[in-house]
């Protein structure tokens, strides 16, 4: 039986643009959305902001899950974002 898309896992990410604003977004694989928002202008807010760069990705157990932490990452502040991205990269 083929799994539903929503169920399967997820990734929230942060894009750090060229002007040092940050993107948040979700998707079911990172490395294929960031190569979309660099070459396309799918994406009205990234489209002139380019080039971009991962500076942040989270696994999440499916769609549900992401959409809610995307939408309280959107709700940090700049600094929160930075502080974020700074104690992922001090992990492993």
């Amino acid at each position: 039986m083929k799994k539903n898309i929503y169920d399967l896992p997820w990734y929230v990410y942060i894009l750090e643009c060229q002007d040092k604003t940050l993107y948040v977004g979700v998707t079911l694989d990172v490395a294929k959305r960031l190569k979309e928002h660099n070459t396309t202008s799918i994406c009205k807010y990234t489209r002139i902001r380019k080039p971009l760069k991962l500076v942040y990705q989270e696994e999440c157990l499916n769609h549900h899950e992401a959409r809610g932490k995307e939408l309280l990452l959107k709700e940090f502040t700049r600094e929160e974002k930075l502080a974020l991205i700074e104690r992922s990269h001090c992990i492993g």
